[in-house]
């Protein structure tokens, strides 16, 4: 028997570790994992708990790409609630993106004000990236030093005024001075050309929608970001692809050594554009949830590396900016909200495939936060945050979205079966409760 004691002891038969899914029993001690033993071994704590034969603990996940909006926007969502609903999900640690609050964080001003305002707020733990817009070139230093994890930025406009987006001369400006500095850019990748030539997205046919936002404008500007990302040496990161046409391009770019890193969302994966309704705007995103046999190919491209991770894009809004009342696709705010149900959708689907739990907490915890250099989130390993989930990979449920903690109540997945309960979460050892803020703020390199 041990004779040290822990604040947390939890013991179960299905502990999912960095050496995989074992029978064990984890010992934490201000925040951290100090002991990770075979089951039996008997640790002590002033709290031990015991899992279920039906409950698996796994790492708490890690979410780069969040749309929290707080201030400016507090009403499509605000740190409190955001950080609750990733809770709920099992995601302990969220990276604000930079637009739709209002400043936006271009500035270390902006980021300044985003940090009061979410300081007494989170949840989980909360991150930010920074923006590179057209003008901004001396802001990017300062913000990296400021500690965040790295920059947005766009190649067409990003949906709202005061974040407009860059052309490949000045990303390639911006990624020759993130090069300096080792500092990551992160592309909206469609092109605004390829979309103006497109026909024009109207009323409440998906198709038409869909025909707006052609794979060929990602396509285009995936392989400019390339280019840029060649000639510069900078790290470039593309968000949420939709297009399962430029996977080969970014496998012969990652075979080239260019610096390239890729994610997808759970949308891509789950939903597909045959099954989407005329008027449900709901599923409006951009770019936009694609046909069955693309999302067949994206989970190839996940499977086979050439995708990383797998991220929310939680991007909210107020119900009437989603123009419910007359589902117009061309009106209607595009973003999904789905931070609270990443993990049941992603394990709902990969079961289906044959695919294991350790692939999705992989695609959902390890990568995330090995793309934002988050050395000690992500994995339930020695030295690593305290940050758990207790699921229970067999229960199912059937999404209510009036009951989900995001601040509106919309999501396409109202309705949907899925499989997979987060009945626990933990973040640096104490179990979130909702009601008692315990976040805290990161930064690049600590807290």
């Amino acid at each position: 028997m041990s004779e040290e004691a822990y604040d947390l002891v939890i013991r179960g038969q299905h502990v999912l570790t960095a050496a995989g899914l074992t029978a064990c029993e984890v010992g934490a001690r201000a925040g951290v994992i100090v002991a990770v033993e075979p089951l039996g071994h008997g640790l002590s704590g002033a709290e031990v708990i015991e899992l279920a034969d039906d409950e698996t603990l796994l790492p708490g996940l890690v979410d780069t790409h969040v749309h929290v909006n707080e201030p400016g926007r507090t009403e499509w969502e605000g740190f409190a609630s955001a950080t609750r609903a990733a809770a709920a999900g099992g995601v302990t640690t969220i990276i604000d993106m930079p637009l739709n609050s209002i400043p936006p964080t271009t500035t270390v001003e902006g980021l300044k004000l985003k940090r009061e305002v979410a300081a007494d707020q989170a949840f989980v733990d909360v991150g930010f990236w920074g923006g590179a817009i057209p003008g901004n070139k001396q802001d990017l230093r300062p913000l990296h030093d400021e500690g965040v994890f790295g920059f947005k930025s766009f190649l067409l406009h990003s949906g709202v005024d005061e974040f407009p987006g860059l052309n490949a001369d000045e990303l390639e400006e911006d990624l020759a001075e993130l090069q300096s500095f080792d500092g990551l850019m992160i592309v909206h990748a469609e092109d605004s050309h390829a979309i103006d030539e497109a026909p024009h997205a109207r009323g409440g046919e998906y198709a038409k929608f869909l025909a707006s936002r052609p794979r060929g404008a990602e396509n285009r500007a995936i392989a400019e970001v390339i280019a840029r990302a060649r000639r510069t040496g900078a790290r470039a990161h593309i968000v949420h692809l939709s297009s399962s046409d430029a996977l080969p391009m970014i496998a012969s770019a990652k075979r080239d050594g260019v610096r390239l890193t890729v994610e997808t969302c759970p949308h891509y994966l789950t939903l597909t554009a045959e099954e989407i309704p005329n008027g449900a705007t709901a599923y409006k995103c951009c770019p936009p949830i694609r046909e069955a046999a693309n999302r067949e190919l994206l989970w190839k491209g996940l499977q086979d590396g050439t995708i990383d991770c797998v991220v929310s894009d939680h991007s909210p809004s107020t119900l009437d900016l989603k123009d419910l009342e007359h589902g117009d696709f061309a009106v209607a705010w595009g973003g999904v909200s789905s931070l609270q149900l990443g993990l049941p959708l992603m394990w709902t689907e990969a079961r289906q495939r044959g695919i294991p739990l350790e692939r999705v907490v992989e695609w959902m915890a390890a990568r995330p936060a090995g793309l934002a250099r988050l050395t000690n989130k992500g994995q339930l390993a020695l030295g690593y945050d305290a940050d758990f989930s207790v699921f229970a990979p067999e229960e199912a449920f059937v999404v209510d979205a009036a009951k989900l903690k995001h601040k509106n109540p919309i999501t396409p997945y109202d309705g949907r079966t899925l499989v997979g309960v987060v009945r626990r979460t933990f973040l640096r050892g104490r179990e979130v409760d909702g009601r008692t803020p315990g976040g805290k703020l990161l930064r690049r390199g600590g807290i």
